[in-house]
């Protein structure tokens, strides 16, 4: 699965809030393949946040969030002798 589908799976996780799995994220942006495991897991802002239990003696399924990043960090406004104030 190409980088470019990051952006995509970024923004569909923020609009869901609870997380997704991977069957779900795949349907949601007709996604084909078992490459969708690998770029989740190359994401630096995704995570697994739970496993759901398994259904018909399949695998658990991890559902996947990512962080959202805070609107406003503001930087300080000096640098004591090394050390933030």
């Amino acid at each position: 699965m190409k980088p470019a589908m990051h952006p995509a799976i970024r923004r569909l996780l923020r609009a869901n809030s609870d997380g997704l799995t991977v069957a779900e994220i795949a349907s949601a942006l007709d996604i084909v393949g078992e490459g969708l495991r690998l770029t989740l897991s190359r994401m630096p802002d995704a995570y697994i946040d739970r496993w759901l239990p398994a259904k018909q003696r399949r695998p658990c399924a991890a559902v996947w969030c990512v962080v959202v990043p805070p609107e406003d960090c503001p930087k300080p406004d000096t640098l004591a002798k090394g050390r933030l104030t």
